[in-house]
């Protein structure tokens, strides 16, 4: 990519990550912090967390190493939503020594190498270790995601807030696991098994669709935190990948790329259904706007 979409992107994660630390002060301040505003917060982040770790990774020249690419993106989308799952079972979303801000600084430092190095500073060889620097953050992500999930299933073994140790919901702490495991599993399985390496030729495109798969379980997640509900396995969000399984099963008999492309438009579809329908449900039940802090007319007349 040419320099400005790095810096682009550099420019746009620090403003977004600014944004997202200071919506809920703005929210006290305006005295307007509500459901609709978290679900707001942690919806957003599920989005970004896709295209940020996509970026990134396009950043880096990881592209050349479909299985490091792989691993990184799902790694991604795997620790953001088992924040949320610890957040399920413990009823408090928990923040790290090194959390979530501090890797958004180190994405943006990475951006910033690939304006002043380019292609040839990743691909150059580390001395002594002898690997190209590239495999350096994989490497990040690798300790990263133990040292992560080490703290979050701390958390989830030792016991829920809810009856006999289980969810908030009353449900197993285990349960949200099929969801995100059904995902990656499927991904892994697709990749794998692909007869026209569909991931290592179409890797945005087949990050892209199970990116949108995983926000929307992470969102349905959220929800189920706020209305202290349990989740269910089966969901529409699965079409999509169970499309490319199905596919493959019976030989690839319509093309991949054309299924993947199917895929991704069914997932997206998904995704801005259930995100736009829960928001206005939220909105008209608590008698306020979406995007506006104002209320509504029956609101203000009732005070």
């Amino acid at each position: 990519a040419p320099p400005w979409a790095y810096i682009a992107c550099a420019c746009g994660l620090f403003i977004y990550q600014s944004l997202d630390a200071i919506d809920g002060k703005q929210a006290r301040r305006t005295n307007s912090s509500t459901p609709l505003g978290e679900l707001f917060d942690h919806g957003c982040d599920s989005l970004s967390t896709v295209f940020v770790v996509l970026g990134t990774c396009i950043a880096v020249q990881l592209g050349t190493n479909p299985d490091w690419m792989f691993f990184c993106c799902f790694a991604g989308t795997f620790m953001f939503y088992c924040a949320h799952w610890q957040t399920y079972v413990s009823g408090t979303l928990r923040f790290g020594i090194i959390d979530v801000t501090e890797v958004q600084i180190f994405i943006i430092i990475m951006h910033l190498l690939a304006v002043i190095g380019g292609p040839p500073f990743w691909q150059s060889l580390i001395p002594i270790l002898n690997i190209q620097v590239k495999i350096f953050p994989a490497l990040c992500t690798v300790a990263g995601t133990i040292f992560s999930c080490t703290n979050y299933f701390g958390v989830i073994f030792t016991g829920g807030v809810g009856k006999n140790g289980s969810t908030i919901a009353g449900t197993s702490v285990l349960s949200p696991f099929l969801h995100i495991g059904s995902v990656i599993a499927l991904a892994a399985m697709i990749y794998k098994k692909s007869a026209v390496q569909l991931f290592e030729r179409h890797p945005c495109l087949y990050i892209l669709t199970f990116g949108f798969v995983s926000a929307k379980i992470t969102n349905k997640l959220v929800v189920a935190h706020m209305t202290k509900s349990e989740m269910y396995l089966y969901d529409t969000a699965f079409i999509g990948p169970a499309l490319l399984f199905l596919d493959q099963y019976f030989n690839s008999f319509i093309d991949e790329y054309i299924v993947l492309w199917i895929a991704l438009i069914l997932s997206l579809f998904d995704l801005l259904r259930y995100c736009v329908s829960v928001c206005n449900q939220i909105a008209a039940h608590l008698h306020i706007h979406v995007f506006r802090i104002k209320g509504c007319p029956t609101h203000s007349n009732h005070h």
